[in-house]
Order: C-alpha cells, then sequence, then structure tokens
C-alpha cells in the first residue's frame, strides 16, 4: 500500500509541477498499473530492451506521469530529476510517452487507439518469431504483451479494426487492460457511447474479464493471472473511479488540468506523504522485486541464448547475424508497371530474410505486395502474409508494432488511401523507426475508377512528414533500390509509391544513384538548355520530352528524383551538378507538386481533382504525355 500511495504522489506531483497533465487517470489507473509491474510484468530495468521482455503499451497514453512514476520506481533510469522536468523543454518526461526518448516506454502514444493497434502487431511480431525459432526447452520468445486503454481509445476506428484483427487471429499472449470509469474528456460517455463492451469483445473473439473494483489489487492481480490461462487475446475491464480521492472525482473536470492545491494538499496528508519526490526508502525496497524478478529472467534468456547457439546453430545464426538486404536485378529493357516490378522483389526479399512479413489490405491482387508462406494465422504462425482486410489505420499501426519488435514488416494499399494509415505512418516517423509503407495506383492514370481513387495531394503530404522518406521509382531498377534502402534502414520509414500502368526500364538507373535522391538519368547531348526534373511515371514521359524538344532546338536534361528525403541531404557541390544554379529547371508531377518549389519556381502539376476514363486518356488530356509536356515546357522558357 505504501509503495501505490508513492506512485499516485508522484504522478500528481509531476503534473502539479508542471502545471499541466491529466491526473484523473493517475489516481484511478495506478492500482492497476502497480500490480502488473509489481506482480507480473518480466521486464529489467537494466538492459530495457531485451528480447523476451514482457511489453507494456499505455495507450492512454495522457497518462505519461503515471508511467513515469511507475517506471522510476521501477528502477529504470527515469530519474527524480526527469520526474520534476515533466511536459519541459529536453526533458526525458515529455507530455505524451516517446519511444526512444525515455527508457521503458515501449512506443509513442497519444493519438488513441494507436496502442493497443501497436500492441497487436508486437504479439503478431512474437507469434511469427516462436513459430521459427522456439524448440521444445528453447522458449526464445513468450513474452506477453499489455495494454492499457480508456475509453477515449476503444471508441477510436482504428482500435475496433486491431481488436477485430487480433481476435480472428487468436492472439494468446495479448492482454489489454480497460480502464473503465464512464467518463471523457466532454463528460460522461453515455453521452457519446451506450455499447455492450462485453458482447462487442466477444463477439471479436477476445475472452472478457471484470473487475467490479479497480482499486482492488488482489482482483487486478487474479485478473492477470486468470487471463494468461486463455487462447485468445483477454480484454479485462477493471471499473475505476476517474480522480480517485479528491473533490473532483468522478467528474470530467479531473481528467486533463492539475489539482487545486486544496485537493493536492488534501490527497498528500491521506497518503501520509509530505514531499512526494522524496521517496522513501521502504517504498524502493517493496518494489525491488521488479528488478529481481527481472534479472533472474533476463540471466536466464542468456544462458538459454547460449546453450541454444549449440543446439541450434543456424538458426541462431540467423537471429544474430546482420542479415543483408538483396539488390534485385532486372533486364534493361525491362517494361512493366512497379508494382509489378515491386511484387518480385517482396518474393525475393522473403526468399531470404526469414523476419520479414507484410501484407495488404484486401488489395493483394492489385498492389502485388504480398508475403511469403502462406496467411499468417493461429493455424500457420509461420505464414508470413498478413490478411488485414480492410483495415488500413490499423494495418499501418501494426506495421509499426511488428517493426518495433525487430521484424521488417510492411503494409500496403492504394495511395489514395494512405490518408487512412496517416497517423500511423507520422507515429512511425517521430518514433525513428523503420516501418514500410506500399502505395500502388499512384496517379490519375489509375483511370477507370474516377477522381475518388486517383490520388492528388497526398505525395505532398507524405513529403511533408518530417523523417519520412518517400521513394517514387520511375522503372524497376529504382524499385528495387527503394526495396534496399528501405529495409536498409532504421532510424526512418519509407514509403514506396508505385505504378498502375508500365514503365520503361533505363540503363542508367542503379542502386547508388536512387540512394541519392536524384540523378540525371537521361543527359543533355550537348549543352543543357533546361532540366525536366520528375520522379515515378513521370519521368518516362520527361525522357519522351526531351526528344521532342531537341527536335524542337532545345537540349534537355531529365532528372529523375525518386526520394527528395536523400536528395536534401547530399551535398551542395552534387546537388548542383544535378540541378546546375543557372539553368532552368521544369519539374513535372501528375499531382499536387508544391514540395518542389524547394528546387524551382517552374513546376508542372495538377490542383484539380482527377477523371473517371482509361488512364492513358486521362494522361493525355491533363497534358502529361511527351508532346503535352513538351508544348508546355515550350511555353514556360518563352516566359523566362
Amino acid at each position: 500500500m505504501k509503495s501505490l500511495h508513492a506512485l499516485k504522489a508522484l504522478g500528481v506531483a509531476q503534473i502539479q509541477q508542471a502545471n499541466s497533465g491529466h491526473p484523473g487517470i493517475v489516481l484511478g489507473a495506478a492500482p492497476m498499473v502497480h500490480t502488473l509491474y509489481s506482480k507480473h510484468l518480466r521486464v529489467y530495468p537494466n538492459e530495457p530492451t531485451w528480447t523476451n521482455r514482457d511489453r507494456f503499451v499505455l495507450s492512454a497514453g495522457h497518462g505519461s506521469a503515471l508511467l513515469y512514476a511507475m517506471l522510476h520506481l521501477a528502477g529504470f533510469q527515469v530519474s527524480i530529476d526527469d520526474l520534476k522536468q515533466f511536459r519541459q523543454w529536453g526533458s526525458k518526461t515529455p507530455g505524451h510517452p516517446e519511444y526512444g526518448h525515455t527508457p521503458g516506454v515501449e512506443a509513442t502514444t497519444g493519438p488513441l487507439g494507436q496502442g493497443i493497434s501497436m500492441a497487436v502487431g508486437m504479439e503478431i511480431a512474437r507469434v511469427s518469431m516462436a513459430a521459427r525459432y522456439n524448440k521444445p526447452q528453447f522458449p526464445l520468445f513468450d513474452y506477453y504483451t499489455y495494454a492499457l486503454c480508456g475509453d477515449g481509445d476503444l471508441q477510436e476506428g482504428v482500435t475496433q479494426e486491431a481488436m477485430s484483427l487480433a481476435g480472428h487471429l487468436q492472439l494468446d499472449h495479448l492482454i489489454v487492460m480497460f480502464d473503465s470509469n464512464d467518463i471523457q474528456l466532454d463528460g460522461p460517455v453515455l453521452a457519446a457511447n451506450s455499447e455492450n463492451i462485453k458482447a462487442k469483445v466477444e463477439a471479436m473473439n477476445w475472452a472478457y474479464l471484470y473487475v467490479a473494483d479497480g482499486q482492488d489489487a488482489s482482483a487486478v492481480d487474479a485478473a492477470l493471472v486468470k487471463a494468461k490461462t486463455f487462447d485468445q487475446p483477454v480484454f479485462i475491464e477493471i471499473k475505476t473511479v476517474i480522480g480517485e480521492g479528491t473533490s473532483g472525482a468522478g467528474d470530467a473536470e479531473v481528467h486533463g488540468a492539475p489539482l487545486s492545491t486544496d485537493d493536492y494538499q488534501s490527497l498528500l496528508v491521506s497518503f501520509d506523504i509530505s514531499d512526494p519526490f522524496d521517496v522513501s526508502s521502504d517504498v524502493y525496497k517493496e518494489l525491488g522485486s521488479i528488478m529481481t524478478r527481472g534479472k533472474k529472467a533476463y540471466e536466464d534468456y542468456v544462458s538459454l541464448f547460449v546453450s541454444y547457439k549449440d543446439n541450434y546453430p543456424e538458426l541462431y545464426k540467423e537471429l544474430t547475424s546482420q542479415l543483408t538486404t538483396p539488390m534485385v536485378s532486372f533486364e534493361a529493357l525491362t517494361h512493366e508497371a512497379t508494382r509489378i516490378s515491386s511484387g518480385k522483389v517482396i518474393a525475393d526479399i522473403s526468399s531470404k530474410i526469414p523476419y520479414f512479413m507484410g501484407g495488404s489490405a484486401d488489395l493483394t491482387k492489385s498492389t502485388k505486395a504480398k508475403g511469403a508462406d502462406g496467411d499468417f494465422h493461429r493455424t500457420n504462425p509461420t505464414g508470413r502474409n498478413i490478411n488485414f482486410g480492410v483495415r488500413e489505420h490499423a494495418m499501418a499501426a501494426i506495421v509499426n508494432g511488428i517493426t518495433l519488435s525487430g521484424m521488417k514488416a510492411f503494409g500496403s494499399g492504394f495511395l489514395i488511401f494512405s490518408d487512412y494509415c496517416k497517423p500511423s505512418m507520422r507515429l512511425a516517423a517521430l518514433m525513428r523507426i523503420g516501418s514500410i509503407f506500399v502505395f500502388t495506383h499512384d496517379s490519375i492514370a489509375v483511370g477507370e475508377d474516377g477522381p475518388t481513387h486517383q490520388p492528388v495531394e497526398q505525395l505532398s503530404g507524405l513529403r511533408a512528414i518530417p523523417n519520412m522518406n518517400v521513394i517514387r521509382p520511375a522503372n524497376a531498377t529504382e524499385t528495387a533500390a527503394a526495396w534496399k534502402l528501405a529495409l536498409d534502414s532504421d532510424t526512418n520509414p519509407t514509403t514506396i509509391v508505385l505504378t498502375r500502368q508500365n514503365l520503361m526500364n533505363h540503363s542508367a538507373s542503379n542502386y547508388h544513384q536512387v540512394k541519392k535522391g536524384a540523378y540525371i538519368i537521361s543527359p543533355e547531348k550537348d549543352q543543357v538548355d533546361v532540366v525536366l526534373l520528375a520522379s515515378g511515371s513521370e519521368v518516362n514521359a520527361c525522357i519522351e520530352a526531351q526528344q521532342l524538344l531537341f527536335e524542337q532546338g532545345v537540349d534537355a536534361r531529365v532528372v529523375s528524383m525518386p526520394s527528395m528525403f536523400y536528395f536534401d541531404s547530399q551535398s551542395t557541390d552534387y546537388k548542383t551538378s544535378v540541378l546546375p544554379v543557372d539553368t532552368p529547371v521544369v519539374a513535372v508531377e501528375m499531382a499536387s507538386a508544391g514540395e518542389y518549389y524547394k528546387y524551382t519556381n517552374h513546376v508542372i502539376g495538377i490542383n484539380t481533382f482527377g477523371a473517371s476514363a482509361p488512364g492513358n486518356t486521362n494522361i493525355k488530356n491533363y497534358g502529361f504525355d511527351g508532346a503535352g509536356l513538351a508544348s508546355t515546357i515550350q511555353e514556360n522558357l518563352k516566359k523566362q
């Protein structure tokens, strides 16, 4: 009880110190977090990222003060001084938990629903790795993934998508604790939601458990024990009172604002604590079992892994070797859609990298993005193709969860539906992880499906995400290079954008050129009069226009720019060698092309929606065939 009071006080004290935060969840959910860490969670604070640790994801990320307090008391490298700097510039304790920033934080959360969805990905990764590497007497991957959510999480669409898939896949080491306090920011939950949560989660093939009093630590403990006996994911509804112990208990006002001075002081008196930041040695001693249990589990795992090496040397080598990402070769005259080339690359990578998996949002036949070895399911845990169904938002978050677990993962769909994925993609960039997002049907050339399926603003939006590498290949070789770069990246996610229509491969394309972000794919014949700058299918169109312009007395250079992300990191000398300072540059993109204004004031793009017509008709009518581009470029040059 003493350590629980210390946890509550320390959580609230951070919020009072910062004059900002969410005390309601700290006071209501502290017993379940305390019970999880003290009785169940297998973590070792001195080795916070060891492979077989249990994962705890705070999906209700606004409760970060509670998590930071628990991490400190458990022995992670989160000091009292760090807690005092809660929500301050440069601190280790930001407003919402950030992966890679605070030891013990497993995922960046705060946008509601993301945490549960990433937890699903973590459990998919465990099942996949266990199926391949676990052997009798060698349970290398048997960790549990726990998530704590609130009412807001459960109202998000991404949560419904992820939980539906988790139940379908029967992910049996996934346990969600629901802080069921009947309150959200705008007032009582009943004002917005009246569904039967038990019936709902059971309909999604989850086991349901109920704890009537969230302050009853023994009841929470018993529920967690029972949760581990099921062969499906488990949802534990734990009834709590938001702001427990304050005058505002049970009221929405205590959700997201510091306590009054009177409430805060009364709370400390009830806990018999004068200064929350002066934690009693008895508290650390009481919670010392977390470190002791974790140290033993870690050391047992290290010993087990050494024995595994002797018994399964080839599998050990797979697990410990830095596998080289293959670079697939294509013939110089390859003429195919980059989505087709990508499908071939995925198949080759899958044959060489065993911990590579992913799938499409019910679009595999169109995107050609399919994992190997059959569909992943409890009945086929070695399958590496995930049938995400029409669940784009959850797909992207699940890919993040798999990536956070050390695997290489991808999710795929049409570029227009990247809008459904974007919150998760943004989190991948913020977390600086190597998630891979593959989008096809990248322009108005989608054709007959019309403007609802033809992306216009999506490329610019994705390129605007900090730390997101968007690669739009112009041919088969660039596509293979894009995949190698994506798989080799551990500090940023990659979005690969592909065509439906066929493109001609080019002998000037190679991995090293693509890695520079932009390069001269078709040089001028004598002295450059204009540079044509493009990515994807528009590079092919620019090469056609280049020949027509030459016949009209204009000597053009064509530059392929598959990745602005990489090009912007090149030296000034290299940039000017590709895009000369004193030479007109015309950028071409069959979309809203605002990002190209970094390189030129002359941009040929589209600022309207597309049309329902055959792809080639759209390309011609919008002026993006070779003849149309040559004419427009001539007009641009005359104005200069």
